[in-house]
């Protein structure tokens, strides 16, 4: 990742509570105390204006508590190969957008939630461009190319997908943060099966590619062009590892063939409202068998569907 994110600990708070509050208090008489000077020192030790954006990608296992008991205890296993292949295939494909990331760091960086996870990522192209390879691996599993037997036991899987954009923080071992909290509020939301995105994330798709309609046509140069990657990255890793979604020329043939993109509706908390989108993303891409090379499969895809029913 290019930037860390900010870790918080028991240990620390602990040290600020001994000089400024008392654990216990058992008096007579109860006195509300003043608290503006320990407030003062949380909010200095916190940060919460520097911690760092994150993009979080959240997968979910559609109805998952509606498999048998049997299949439900293989889920995870399948879940694990899933989350595995799609490592590899972003490693592989996208060497340039995830040159900072290694399979550690990705697993390190996952949340695991039984029936899927979260994922955190420096971008919300990170996200999206993991969520397009993770549906590919699904595909391949749904159509009986990828361990076709135990696809027989457990049955076909549904995913659905969120993606948002804000504040990530690491307290004792553990990621927290609105980034999260959004992401698992618009999956339970959604019953339709869909891959849906906050304003957040379509704010930096308009900001950094004039929207995230434009995945259909843009090219590895635009990407590379965006601020954070043209910064922090080393495009001589393009010379000899081409992208294999984003070309050198606009094309709709190969790669995302289309992306369409809606407002459905908001979230609300006590501070703030949030604008969720419906996405719907198609991708074309060649899947070659590791052990038979030989072996090759051109298979499109959607990321999400065109359900355009609100939240």
């Amino acid at each position: 990742m290019i930037k860390k994110i900010k870790k918080i600990t028991s240990d620390e708070i602990l040290e600020i509570l001994k000089e400024y509050d008392q654990r216990v208090v058992f008096d007579k008489t109860n006195i509300i105390p003043d608290e503006k000077e320990l407030e003062e020192k949380l909010c200095k030790y916190i940060d919460y204006q520097n911690i760092y954006t994150k993009s979080v990608l959240g997968i979910d296992i559609y109805k998952y508590s509606l498999y048998g008991e049997f299949e439900q205890s293989l889920i995870p296993f399948i879940f694990k190969i899933f989350l595995k292949m799609t490592i590899k295939l972003c490693l592989k494909n996208h060497r340039y957008v995830f040159q900072k990331y290694s399979a550690e760091n990705i697993e390190n960086y996952f949340v695991d939630a039984g029936d899927g996870g979260y994922f955190i990522f420096d971008a919300p192209l990170h996200s999206l461009l993991f969520a397009s390879n993770f549906a590919i691996v699904l595909r391949t599993y749904n159509s009986f190319h990828l361990f076709p037997k135990l696809r027989k036991i457990i049955g076909g899987l549904s995913t659905r997908y969120a993606i948002t954009y804000d504040k990530i923080y690491s307290f004792d071992n553990n990621y927290y943060g609105r980034a999260i909290i959004n992401n698992a509020r618009i999956l339970i939301k959604d019953n339709l099966n869909r891959c849906l995105i906050d304003q957040n994330v379509h704010s930096w798709f308009t900001i950094n590619l004039e929207g995230i309609e434009n995945l259909q046509i843009i090219t590895i140069a635009d990407i590379v062009n965006i601020y954070e990657f043209n910064k922090y990255y080393d495009i001589s890793v393009l010379n000899d590892y081409p992208d294999e979604i984003f070309s050198r020329d606009p094309s709709r043939i190969y790669g995302i063939i289309n992306s369409d993109i809606l407002k459905i509706g908001k979230i609300t908390s006590k501070e703030s409202e949030l604008n969720i989108y419906n996405l719907h993303l198609q991708a074309c891409i060649k899947l070659v068998n590791d052990n038979n090379e030989s072996q090759q499969k051109l298979i499109t895809i959607s990321l999400g569907n065109l359900n355009t029913t609100g939240i």
